[in-house]
């Protein structure tokens, strides 16, 4: 079983942005650098920096299906972030220390009725990861082209926001790796679980409006809400777009 790196996205703030690199440094685990570092809060969040906490503390696609169309740039040298969306105009700011300025430029994106953004939150040491664990995403080409065919449409694979997109697979192939190591360039990545997904997968990543029922032709057709695998990284080492990968 071998296929190829097709892409790498890391997502810098949680759910609000996403970036295509050419290379990953992955140490053993930890998450992916700069991915999920850190997290936008809400109004009625537990979040205060010093643990991980689930998902349901920030704001997020699901519940903000705007948020989906931000594009990131990171600038590691400076510490900024700079943000693009089709409604807004663009913003450069350091999360650590311009967090005003994000919440101004993020306001209008969110709906009135629900919890609104306050801060942005960083737990030193790890990404912000939905797992409790440090994980890495894996989305397979195949399965995405799958889910396109029962929508009667084509849909990017940049709704599922995954770190790690794989070609030369068979469709659904993925979910036999649980247990398995993949070996990609000079690391190894433990398969630890399925992912279950959200409506956040319904929105168009160009647009930030929903438009694919993509929960629904998953449960229906597939008799799951699944898509994607966790893993965790259990060998350190780099990986880039073209790779080879291995089902070891």
């Amino acid at each position: 079983m071998t296929g190829t790196v097709a892409a790498l996205w890391r997502y810098p703030i949680k759910a609000h942005g996403r970036e295509s690199v050419e290379t990953m440094v992955l140490t053993r685990g930890q998450t992916i650098p700069w991915d999920r570092r850190w997290a936008v809060f809400h109004e009625m969040s537990d979040a205060d920096g010093g643990k991980w906490v689930s998902c349901v503390n920030f704001s997020r696609g699901a519940k903000v299906p705007a948020l989906m169309a931000i594009e990131t740039a990171c600038d590691g040298e400076r510490g900024t972030v700079r943000l693009s969306h089709p409604d807004r105009p663009d913003i450069e700011f350091n999360p650590d220390q311009d967090q005003q300025m994000f919440l101004d430029w993020v306001r209008p994106l969110m709906p009135a009725n629900r919890a609104q953004s306050v801060g942005i939150v960083r737990v030193e040491g790890r990404g912000m990861t939905d797992t409790d664990y440090p994980s890495a995403s894996l989305l397979n080409i195949a399965t995405n082209n799958a889910v396109a065919r029962e929508l009667g449409r084509e849909i990017s694979p940049l709704r599922w926001r995954a770190n790690i997109h794989l070609e030369g697979f068979s469709a659904w192939e993925e979910f036999d790796w649980i247990g398995k190591t993949v070996c990609i360039g000079t690391t190894r990545l433990a398969i630890r679980e399925r992912i279950r997904r959200c409506l956040a997968t319904a929105s168009n990543p160009g647009t930030g409006i929903r438009d694919a029922d993509t929960l629904g032709v998953l449960n229906s057709r597939f008799g799951h809400q699944d898509f994607g695998v966790y893993a965790e990284i259990a060998e350190s080492g780099e990986i880039r777009a073209g790779d080879s990968v291995e089902v070891c």
